[in-house]
């Protein structure tokens, strides 16, 4: 048996709650961007764990997007760069805090065994304003995109239970080229790329949000820039998790 892809070092969940207007804007905003610790055991379902919602289910959540996770190494690299804040595992919305693992060594379609639950690994997460606005750091959203410590999100292939501390065992690794890290480049690219933009969308693995906007892209359509679009550079309505 190979060894362990890393382990699962903290479990957050969080339910939507309403925040008054921040120095930054003049509405209200809801959001279950804070997450809270568990120690665990927490069942994983299909569509989240138990605990956790999401604000707005048309644009979050959903079978491709079940359960965020990010990378605890992010973490020291954070604290160097913005002191000021008191960044712990949960800080960035995530439901999974994983040791050993970041966006260069896991890939789109990784298929990943976690306690009793089975997960697939379906496309990197896309930060927008309301991460920004819950630290009250306006271009913190935008550092996540640039530096790439984005972290990504897992579908549920089978439900189970999870706690800290258990290992993330790779199953099966149908893509090893497709990292997180290049699909994020792959999404942000300028000037972008149709052929990569193709390539990426006809992976099935993908979630079905991704691919469609990068097929719609590969073939010319649109004229927005769907990256920031997605990303919510400076548009109070784009709905975060």
């Amino acid at each position: 048996m190979p060894p362990p892809l890393g382990h699962l070092h903290s479990i957050q969940v969080g339910r939507p709650q309403k925040y008054e207007s921040g120095a930054d804007s003049t509405k209200p905003w809801t959001s279950a961007i804070e997450k809270h610790l568990l120690n665990g055991p927490v069942h994983v379902g299909k569509l989240n764990l138990a605990g956790d919602e999401q604000a707005d289910l048309v644009h979050h959540g959903g079978p491709d997007k079940a359960v965020l996770a990010y990378a605890l190494g992010h973490y020291a690299i954070w604290k160097q760069e913005i002191p000021d804040r008191q960044f712990s595992p949960g800080a960035f919305g995530e439901n999974l805090t994983l040791a050993q693992v970041d966006e260069f060594n896991v890939c789109v379609g990784d298929i990943v065994r976690l306690g009793t639950c089975v997960l697939q690994v379906s496309q990197p997460r896309q930060p927008c304003w309301k991460l920004s606005r819950r630290w009250n750091l306006p271009k913190l959203a935008v550092e996540v995109q640039k530096t790439g410590r984005t972290g990504w999100y897992f579908r549920v292939l089978a439900e189970g239970e999870i706690e800290p501390g258990m290992p993330l065992e790779l199953e099966a690794r149908p893509y090893p080229d497709f990292t997180i890290a290049w699909a994020s480049s792959v999404m942000y690219a300028k000037p972008r790329n149709p052929r990569e933009d193709l390539r990426l969308a006809q992976c099935p693995a993908l979630s079905q949000s991704w691919q469609t906007t990068l097929l719609k892209r590969s073939q010319g359509k649109g004229s927005v820039d769907d990256s920031l679009r997605l990303f919510g550079r400076g548009n109070d309505e784009q709905p975060q998790r």
